[in-house]
């Protein structure tokens, strides 16, 4: 596998941001209204609310992808991320982690939080190793969120 690479968002993205989320969401759930308002207009939900999508990229291929969402000042969402099927166990998605940890650092977030299921086991691991934790669950826009995890950012 060629050395995987993570950019950020460009309009001719969309359609790969689309494509990665709902693999994973229709194979383990439904798409939920809020799904499809995220994933038609990822620009507007997304970057137009000072926050952040990015890829990785192996070769030409969108491998997997991911937002941060800004919540306030010092407490960013990670949200989406997903890692085409084709390229699970290849450590993609600990590359992604990681990137999304250091740039909420470097945007001066105390916190990254995350919704997700337990359901999806090797995500919720992949967090557990870098660091994340589990909190109360008090309300999520996901239907199907059962977990909510976070990360302290500061030493």
């Amino acid at each position: 596998m060629e050395q995987v690479k993570i950019i950020e968002y460009s309009d001719e993205l969309a359609d790969d941001f689309a494509r990665l989320n709902k693999a994973w969401l229709q194979k383990y759930f439904v798409i939920e209204p809020i799904d499809h308002e995220m994933l038609s207009d990822p620009k507007r939900y997304f970057i137009q609310r000072n926050g952040f999508l990015f890829f990785a990229k192996t070769g030409n291929i969108i491998a997997g992808t991911f937002a941060l969402l800004r919540e306030s000042d010092d407490i960013y969402e990670l949200s989406k991320m997903a890692v085409d099927e084709g390229f699970q166990g290849k450590k993609i998605g600990n590359l992604m982690l990681e990137f999304a940890i250091e740039k909420a650092k470097k945007l001066g977030a105390k916190k990254l939080i995350l919704y997700s299921n337990t359901k999806l086991k090797p995500a919720i691991h992949l967090y557990r190793k870098f660091g994340f934790t589990e909190i109360p669950l008090d309300h999520s826009d996901y239907e199907r969120a059962d977990i909510k995890m976070e990360i302290n950012l500061q030493s």
